[in-house]
């Protein structure tokens, strides 16, 4: 056999190790492929010497490599042992789920999160990423996995495996950093220093149950980010690149109201602060645009999301243009896109804008600069809130 059956069987079976199998544990490998035979189980067959790699004896913790053969011995199943059912999905969710894809390979589908959307379900949350994914699998497939998240706010790409040696093959590369991300944000004002990285610790706040971060120098783990302003509105807002070279919870949105000037939208971190006067949507202004990441046997996914329709107005009201960046990575050995394509780009997300907003009325922006206080010193995410740390501690951008 070269793939497991999951069925019972009074028969010695033998499976070949595929290449999503390489290097896992033999007791991972019978979780994965054989789930109704348990851990007690595997251990004994082990001990007895019933289970063998290659003809040899093999232990629960040994590692696999594709192509080994492994002996199953007969029976093992674990008597009623429930077996995992897939939610059926209704027709709204197929048609979210679809309409989500950006681009699929062999072993990624890679998504365009709108905002509000989870991606993971938790406490009143019902709705999310997570409960869409069986509409990428057929019958006989392995379930999609999660390797990153995204905030429910943030909108943008978001990257799902296939198989769960392609999960541990991504997860790899973003706990490794190898994997290229950069977001779009709208923030308050405009920093003093255009290009820069913010180095800030993080941990938990204290009194918010691990809900909200602070910026931490004696505890906090280690986070930077590296921000470029790509074009500014007068006075009144930056439209940032940012690209985290560490993968903190809610990193961009904390190191944004840690420098002065939060993330528009962002109520949570920059307080009343953070909403702009006029008709700029209250909604979160973070994105994630692009991301480029190696994938298993050999070859690269590079795919950008384009922006949700809120982003999109707010970008129109303030007079930025789009081709001021092709959401490049910040770093040298990127190589752009031609002129042409971020043209050709361009069109097309302008094109659907105005196919979205076709019919509304169109509202002037106020020529008048919007408020740009220091919200970051005050970390409690509200105004007039006791701040958390002396302003004399606030993270200094670097050159």
């Amino acid at each position: 056999m070269s793939a497991p059956d999951r069925k019972s069987s009074d028969e010695v079976r033998q499976f070949a190790v595929a290449a999503d199998d390489d290097g896992i544990r033999l007791d991972r490998w019978f979780k994965r492929h054989l789930p109704q035979i348990g851990f007690a189980t595997v251990g004994k067959w082990a001990r007895t010497g019933q289970i063998r790699v290659d003809g040899k004896r093999a232990k629960p913790d040994d590692r696999l490599v594709t192509g080994q053969q492994i002996r199953v011995p007969p029976g093992g199943e674990t008597a009623n042992r429930p077996q995992k059912q897939r939610r059926p999905l209704g027709a709204e969710e197929l048609s979210l789920a679809e309409d989500m894809v950006v681009l699929e390979t062999k072993a990624a589908i890679v998504l365009n999160k709108p905002p509000g959307l989870a991606t993971q379900g938790g406490t009143k949350t019902t709705r999310h990423v997570d409960g869409l994914l069986d509409a990428y699998a057929g019958d006989d497939d392995p379930r999609p996995r999660l390797v990153h998240r995204l905030d429910k706010d943030t909108s943008g790409i978001l990257l799902i495996a296939r198989t769960p040696g392609s999960a541990a093959f991504f997860s790899k590369r973003f706990s490794g950093r190898s994997a290229k991300k950069v977001y779009w944000a709208l923030v308050v004002g405009v920093p003093d220093i255009r290009d820069g990285t913010i180095d800030a610790p993080l941990a938990k706040q204290p009194g918010t149950g691990g809900e909200k971060m602070h910026v931490d120098h004696e505890g906090g783990q280690p986070a930077k980010t590296r921000y470029r302003v790509v074009e500014t509105a007068g006075k009144k807002a930056a439209w940032l690149e940012l690209e985290p070279l560490t993968g903190r919870t809610h990193q961009l949105r904390v190191h944004c109201a840690a420098m002065g000037h939060p993330i528009v939208g962002d109520g949570k971190y920059g307080g009343q602060d953070a909403f702009l006067t006029g008709s700029i949507s209250r909604k979160m202004h973070l994105h994630a645009r692009r991301l480029i990441i190696d994938e298993p046997g050999g070859g690269t996914v590079d795919a950008t999301a384009d922006l949700p329709e809120h982003f999109a107005g707010s970008m129109e009201q303030l007079g930025f243009d789009l081709l001021a960046s092709d959401a490049a990575p910040l770093r040298e050995d990127t190589v752009p896109r031609s002129r042409e394509e971020k043209k050709q780009a361009a069109r097309q997300h302008a094109k659907q804008y105005r196919k979205a907003r076709r019919g509304e009325r169109k509202t002037r922006v106020t020529s008048k600069p919007g408020k740009t206080g220091k919200a970051a010193t005050k970390p409690g995410g509200r105004s007039g809130a006791k701040p958390a740390s002396k302003p004399a501690s606030r993270p200094k951008p670097k050159r």
